[in-house]
């Protein structure tokens, strides 16, 4: 039919007519909500240091399923994963220089 992917050619990784069923995504979504139940009811129980722990776990964890089904990182090139690995790292640099700042300065209270 065309060139650039039109009509079943493909491409060199054979990903530009991947269709992804809709089950698929009503079963993303409806993990999705359940992770936000699950957060929401985290809040209301006293766990100490383990609150903020199980809410970014749940967090992460429903980034990770939009990173991979909705932005279709799951079926893309090898380049598409290093760039959402650069940019986790990039993340990571970052969150560990603000903790480095945050951690190590005197912190005074007045009054």
């Amino acid at each position: 039919m065309g060139q650039g992917g039109q009509g079943g050619q493909g491409g060199k990784y054979g990903l530009t007519d991947h269709i992804v069923s809709p089950r698929v995504y009503f079963a993303i979504y409806a993990i999705l909500l359940v992770g936000t139940y699950l957060t929401i009811q985290i809040a209301f129980f006293d766990l100490g240091p383990l609150n903020t722990i199980a809410a970014l776990t749940i967090a992460v964890l429903k980034a990770v399923l939009v990173v991979l089904f909705f932005m279709h990182v799951r079926h893309s090139t090898p380049l598409t994963w290093a760039v959402v690995a650069g940019s986790v790292f990039w993340l990571a640099i970052l969150l560990t220089l603000t903790m480095t700042d945050y951690l190590t300065r005197g912190w005074r209270t007045y009054g």
